[in-house]
């Protein structure tokens, strides 16, 4: 989800409600702590350089538990960071301590704002080796009827 995007979705809601990949939702009784400009230069295993820009919001609970984030506050508190930090329209990452920080994507469903697992990756596959992922197939799932020969069939 890029910025404008969650700008957009905070004006369709009544309440900010943030869940989790396993299916619980972040306490409502969160802070968004941070709003961030996260600038990533790297070399990849193939030697490309390679530069990546995300807004990171960073999630954080503590013991207020009557503290709400309404999403008109949430939308003064982005505009505040672009005041700062410009307003380039990029992908949104989204941080929450768990067992240990944990950076999620963000989505929409209509009603909540979805965080989603991140996964690595290797960007240099074509020129690091790694063979492309072979397609699994249970034996017991082929259909052997077409494939079998048949007398006078020709096939043998």
């Amino acid at each position: 989800m890029k910025l404008s995007e969650i700008k957009q979705q905070l004006n369709t809601i009544s309440k900010v409600n943030f869940l989790l990949p396993n299916g619980t939702f972040v306490p409502e009784h969160f802070h968004v702590t941070e709003v961030g400009l996260i600038t990533k230069n790297f070399i990849d295993c193939g030697g490309t350089v390679r530069n990546e820009k995300v807004i990171n919001f960073q999630l954080w609970e503590a013991n207020d538990f009557d503290h709400r984030l309404a999403p008109q506050k949430l939308l003064n508190i982005l505009a505040l960071s672009e005041k700062v930090l410009g307003n380039e329209d990029l992908e949104i990452e989204v941080e929450y301590q768990t067992e240990t920080i944990g950076k999620y994507g963000l989505e929409f469903n209509g009603e909540n704002f979805l965080l989603t697992a991140k996964h690595t990756n290797c960007l240099a596959s074509d020129s690091c080796g790694i063979p492309p992922e072979k397609l699994k197939v249970n034996l017991s799932e082929l259909n052997t009827k077409q494939a079998c020969c048949t007398p006078g069939g020709g096939c043998c």
